[in-house]
């Protein structure tokens, strides 16, 4: 596939000419700004540099239901990815897991913009992509929360707070192992703080809100401020707890 195109993964020389030159997604019809409560969550993040990083800004745009096409700087290429949070599905020109290596914990976003392709079903069917590059959106939050730069808590999920998996949580959540498919099976049966969480088996407090982010992010965790388990978050939470074995 030609390097320029925006559906492949591109150079970081070759992505900075295409924007520079106007050209990533292209498109005469294609909306030129995103979302207005979109767009505001992600100035907001932006402007906090605590806070703006791949994590928060996929969960922006789950957080409102809106689709954006990203372009993520990964390793030494640009990775483009569409989110489209009411089909659940993602646009890639590979899926989240062949992505996986040393790039994965250093992702940054380089730029949102409107999609430049529509999720199947679309009416508009000449801006629909090939079927075999739209994948399950849970695989990609899974990926990023677990593997990606972001080792603390979001931001909105973050506090005085106790967690449980909801009622209706599938069986079938994307695969983990040992200690982290322990945790997601006391969650089904227990609230629990993050400090609660972090005290479990081969778990930590990086590992703990890795989690938590993940099942938020697919819609599978209940998050309560009211809870008797809710507890304040360790103070020094990178060191307070390493990891158990």
């Amino acid at each position: 596939m030609n390097d320029s195109e925006p559906s492949s993964l591109w150079s970081i020389s070759s992505f900075e000419r295409a924007r520079l030159a106007g050209r990533l997604a292209g498109g005469d019809d294609r909306p030129t700004l995103l979302p207005t409560t979109l767009l505001a969550d992600l100035q907001q993040l932006h402007n906090d540099p605590a806070n703006d990083d791949v994590l928060e800004v996929i969960a922006a745009c789950v957080r409102n239901r809106e689709a954006a096409l990203l372009y993520l700087e990964h390793g030494e290429k640009v990775w483009p990815v569409t989110v489209f949070p009411r089909e659940v599905l993602y646009h890639s020109p590979r899926e989240a897991s062949q992505m996986a290596g040393p790039g994965f914990s250093t992702l940054r976003v380089l730029g949102a913009e409107p999609p430049g392709v529509k999720p199947p079903g679309d009416a508009m069917h000449e801006r629909i992509a090939g079927t075999n590059r739209y994948y399950p959106l849970a695989g990609l939050l899974w990926a990023v929360a677990l593997h990606g730069p972001r080792a603390a808590l979001l931001t909105e999920i973050s506090g005085r707070v106790a967690y449980r998996l909801v009622s209706s949580a599938p069986k079938d959540l994307p695969p983990s192992l040992g200690a982290l498919a322990s945790a997601v099976g006391r969650l089904r049966n227990e609230a629990a703080s993050l400090r609660d969480v972090a005290g479990w088996p081969g778990l930590s407090v990086e590992r703990a809100s890795r989690l938590l982010n993940a099942l938020y992010l697919t819609g599978a965790l209940m998050v309560s401020r009211s809870h008797p388990a809710a507890r304040s978050e360790p103070l020094n939470w990178r060191s307070w707890l390493t990891r158990r074995r």
